[in-house]
């Protein structure tokens, strides 16, 4: 741990470099002066008690402290639509004046496929910060006759009970795909407010299954999983065209979603789910979660919550809280980064976003 710690501080040692050059003494002193004696509401567009509700909690003392100014950071939680609401008001309604941002989990598909819960493009918000996500798969034990005792049963079972927020919530699909891939029926339901509540649902027998990062993994569902009521399943990673995939060395009390399926079936996946499966995966672990401001945000305002955030994900002390609860640390995505990643959303192959909207259509069936 020490280990991962050491490596983890002096890695994002040279983003809060990078982050403290951005801008001049000059500069620095005009957001200084910016934000001095103002409070900045970060608001969540799901339940609190949920990853994305837990992540703005704990980044708030960071963003005061390296904020320049050092404004106090509030959590306002707007649950909706699976996050949308909360997006659109900061897109639609929120003042511009770098006082109202967004912390949310990203839902590229409602971009992709034009969900009309979506009012606003990714790349029209103003991008302050993110972080990319190892996502994962836990499920009840007892779904499966007999109990699961290792991953590989859940082919056992039959008629899995996806939990999820909305039909484009891209955790409900990844555990979604998960399932159509390896070839487990399933169904999906839809509704919840957060991740919490759908944890809540998996202890009540409601659902069976849930999508969530490491981090809620390791945290709000390791009881569940050490007292055997539920098995972790698999980690999802990306697979190049040359069936290459790297394995994260901190995970290792399930296996990757490829080693499973070669488990299962003796060779690596292939096919048109596939294919959108593995693309959904590199989208959340490119940009899982991003931190906005509304378009027009004065260019001050801005320029100081991008060296708030750099610097705080660079702070050894989020550091060692990260690395102290999941095991690993955060991976931050620079602004330059998540730019890039909300504008190559509007480039994905037709065939990928044919095959999702086939399989989210098939959930009204």
């Amino acid at each position: 741990m020490a280990e991962i710690f050491a490596s983890s501080v002096a890695r994002f040692g040279a983003v809060l470099l990078t982050a403290l050059a951005l801008v001049s003494t000059g500069a620095r002193a005009q957001q200084g002066e910016y934000y001095t004696g103002k409070t900045v509401t970060i608001i969540v567009g799901l339940n609190a008690g949920g990853t994305v509700d837990t992540m703005a909690r704990t980044f708030a003392s960071y963003l005061t402290k390296h904020t320049p100014g050092h404004p106090t950071f509030i959590i306002n939680n707007m649950p909706g639509a699976g996050g949308l609401v909360a997006t659109n008001f900061i897109a639609e309604r929120a003042a511009k004046d770098g006082l109202s941002l967004n912390f949310q989990n990203l839902d590229p598909l409602a971009q992709a496929l034009g969900n009309q819960g979506l009012r606003v493009r990714y790349d029209q918000l103003e991008f302050i910060g993110g972080i990319g996500d190892t996502r994962t798969n836990y499920a009840r034990s007892d779904v499966a006759p007999g109990g699961m005792k290792t991953p590989a049963d859940i082919m056992k079972a039959q008629g899995i009970a996806v939990g999820a927020y909305n039909n484009t919530d891209i955790s409900g699909l990844l555990a979604k795909l998960t399932l159509d891939v390896l070839g487990v029926k399933h169904k999906f339901i839809t509704g919840y407010r957060g991740g919490q509540d759908i944890f809540l649902a998996i202890q009540r027998g409601e659902v069976q299954m849930q999508n969530t990062s490491i981090s809620s993994l390791r945290t709000r569902s390791a009881a569940f999983l050490k007292s055997g009521e539920g098995i972790a399943l698999n980690y999802l990673v990306t697979v190049d065209k040359q069936g290459n995939y790297q394995r994260n060395k901190y995970i290792t009390e399930m296996p990757a979603f490829p080693d499973l399926y070669r488990e299962i079936h003796g060779k690596l996946p292939s096919g048109p789910e596939w294919d959108a499966f593995n693309w959904l995966i590199q989208q959340f672990g490119d940009l899982a979660f991003a931190m906005f401001a509304p378009p027009g945000t004065p260019p001050a305002a801005l320029a100081a919550l991008r060296q708030g955030y750099a610097a705080s994900m660079a702070d050894p002390g989020l550091v060692e809280h990260a690395v102290k609860t999941t095991g690993l640390p955060y991976d931050p995505v620079s602004a330059e980064k998540g730019k890039a990643v909300l504008a190559a959303l509007s480039t994905v192959s037709p065939d990928i976003v044919a095959t999702v909207r086939r399989s989210i259509e098939a959930l009204g069936k």
